[in-house]
């Protein structure tokens, strides 16, 4: 065991300040670790959220020297024996105590989209049949904890308060697992460019450093929705095209059952 330091952030927003605790530290222990043992030990009243440990929930966000991360997945070692660990909440959401933050905005977001729409004529004697490169294009997004923590990173939400503007990079995969799925009939592309921003994202790539799940959020979701944005709305051969034909239909992939 070793003696570490720790500032943990105590209070709302209106009135709080970073907390000195100095505590045991074993081998092999994670953040949580430490905040539940001084939860115990010095601060009852210590409020976290958490759930899982096992980095699959999302629930123990927080920003630990500055960085969000998920507290269970951030072990000790990685930080110097003698550098003091200071955990503070989310900086973009709403602080409701301690190292608790109100994420529900996202949830409201979530709403907005429009859920899948499956085409009748895809459907088979076998059921509804995908390739399954177009299965796996889609599943890298269904890998989402939904830690917010690509939320939380995003200088567009973080620092310009564009809230009602974009829904964010976790909503922006979304709507490209439903826009990418081969049988889905629903067009999201107006909602895209009007209601969810997607012109405000300028590709930092931030979202897609902090992913405990490690999904290529940038380029393989939100980059191939700004550009359908822009072919569908600003490519004037596109544009012309839809005037003299019609708007276009997404193609649905050939059954094959043999």
């Amino acid at each position: 065991m070793a003696k570490r330091n720790f500032q943990i952030y105590r209070g709302t927003k209106e009135s709080g300040e970073l907390a000195y605790y100095e505590t045991d530290v074993s081998e092999g222990m994670v953040v949580l670790d430490v905040i539940h043992k001084i939860q115990a030990e010095q601060a009852n009243d210590l409020a976290l959220r958490w759930n899982c440990k096992a980095g699959k929930c999302g629930s123990c966000s927080v920003e630990i020297n500055g960085k969000p991360k998920l507290s269970c997945m951030t072990r000790m070692n990685e930080y110097a024996d003698d550098e003091t660990i200071t955990v503070t909440p989310m900086k973009t959401f709403p602080l409701i105590r301690d190292l608790v933050t109100d994420v529900s905005w996202n949830y409201e977001q979530n709403k907005k989209i429009k859920p899948v729409k499956l085409a009748k004529e895809s459907k088979t004697a076998k059921g509804y049949v995908m390739y399954q490169k177009d299965v796996d294009r889609v599943q890298e997004f269904r890998k989402c904890i939904e830690c917010y923590l690509c939320q939380n990173v995003c200088h567009v939400l973080r620092d310009h308060g564009q809230e009602e503007n974009f829904v964010g990079p976790r909503f922006m995969i979304r709507v490209a697992s439903l826009e990418m799925h081969p049988l889905d009939v629903e067009d999201r592309l107006p909602e895209l460019k009007n209601e969810f921003g997607s012109g405000m994202c300028n590709i930092t790539r931030c979202c897609t450093d902090v992913c405990p799940e490690h999904i290529n959020i940038t380029d393989n979701g939100i980059i191939p929705m700004k550009e359908r944005v822009v072919d569908r709305f600003y490519d004037p051969v596109t544009i012309i095209g839809r005037k003299i034909f019609g708007p276009k239909k997404k193609k649905l992939p050939p059954i094959d059952l043999d």
